[in-house]
């Protein structure tokens, strides 16, 4: 791939007519989306709809970071990827992708998982981050890194049909810390996994970050600092947020020493049950010994409907307070849903109501059917 420089081909000034003709872009505005470097942190939903139009409009080189590979539960959302590319790595699904769409950027495959050890590495190599992340371990490694680094963070999250964006720069503007100092605790908020999405949120919460990477890398229009913007997809409607600085940031306030990186841990599943957990090959073993357990399923009627595991007693989540009475103090519950999060909750809640004997199936049926039982059909 030839290096990049600040001249346009003449390839390349047909290809981007359309900016030539904006003022407030025109030939100096694409001489730096050619110049720019941009690190895109995911390869999913967000960070679909983010690389094909940085790739369109003329983004020099996009560095993409994921480890995970493309299965076809992504492809509701991921438009990056296709049916051919399940299997494969996401960073390689997606450099195809921008490839056959603009053979002139260069792409930066990191089929890593975005870390404390790696994080400043990876961000330091590049003059803006979007953020494309899915859970909050590595959207606070995002701002960390950023803040540490002086670097703009593109921010955006989905959930169900509720998406957010903003632009955070701790050099003139607040942080992600800033509006949210600490994550929530584990389970407390469900993952897309858990509570589902639309699948065109992302899509739309995905180009509102390419165009306020676009923006800031041409300098043009007023950006989303200071600002968070809500969009409600089923009302159709926007909404915003005026967002300050806080003078007690823990990254980025007067009295911050932010030296180093950490992790959050507790967002995703592991083969370890952590306390008040059981794993999967232990719940098997006490399944094969005929202990005597009461299987909880707190999942929905339609996901029920799907898949379950036999003998289970079904009480969806939301119903759980009004129901414990079908359930016996004296019993030995494990409770589960698809990854573990509601079921944690659930858990949480019989403790809570006096059930001394309740567990948590670690990793939940996702966990059961990579490791126990694969031939269980699956809806994730």
């Amino acid at each position: 791939m030839p290096a990049i420089t600040d001249a346009l081909t003449q390839e390349e000034l047909e290809r981007y007519s359309r900016h030539l003709l904006l003022p407030e872009v025109g030939f100096s505005g694409q001489r730096k989306l050619k110049a720019a470097r941009v690190l895109l942190v995911g390869a999913g939903g967000l960070g679909s709809p983010a690389a094909l139009y940085l790739a369109a409009a003329g983004a020099g080189a996009i560095g993409i970071v994921d480890f995970d590979v493309v299965e076809r539960s992504n492809l509701q959302r991921q438009v990056i990827h296709s049916d051919d590319a399940v299997g494969a790595l996401k960073t390689s699904s997606a450099a195809r992708r921008v490839g056959g769409l603009n053979r002139d950027v260069r792409i930066e495959e990191h089929a890593v998982r975005f870390s404390a050890a790696n994080a400043l590495e990876l961000v330091r190599a590049y003059d803006v981050v979007v953020d494309g992340t899915d859970n909050f371990a590595a959207r606070y490694l995002v701002n960390d890194a950023c803040v540490m680094l002086g670097k703009p963070n593109m921010y955006g999250s989905v959930l169900r049909f509720e998406g957010q964006a903003s632009v955070f720069d701790a050099r003139i503007g607040p942080c992600y810390r800033c509006i949210f100092p600490q994550p929530p605790p584990p389970g407390e908020v469900p993952s897309c996994a858990e509570a589902g999405v639309l699948g065109v949120l992302p899509g739309i919460i995905g180009l509102i970050q390419a165009t306020e990477t676009i923006k800031w890398i041409v300098g043009a229009g007023e950006s989303l600092l200071g600002r968070l913007l809500v969009f409600d997809a089923l009302a159709m409607r926007f909404r915003e947020l005026k967002l300050r600085k806080d003078p007690e940031c823990p990254a980025c306030g007067p009295h911050a020493n932010l030296t180093t990186l950490s992790e959050y841990a507790g967002y995703c599943a592991s083969d370890r049950a952590e306390p008040g957990e059981i794993s999967p090959a232990d719940l098997k073993a006490k399944l094969d010994r005929g202990d005597r357990l009461v299987l909880l399923d707190v999942r929905d009627p339609e996901e029920i409907a799907v898949v379950r595991l036999p003998d289970s007693v079904e009480i969806p989540i939301a119903q759980l307070r009004d129901r414990m009475a079908e359930l016996r103090q004296a019993d030995d519950i494990v409770a589960y849903c698809l990854s573990g999060s509601r079921s944690a909750r659930a858990a949480q809640m019989l403790r809570d109501a006096g059930f001394p004997k309740v567990a948590n199936l670690s990793g939940g049926l996702k966990a059961w059917v990579a490791s126990i039982d694969s031939s269980l059909p699956r809806y994730w």
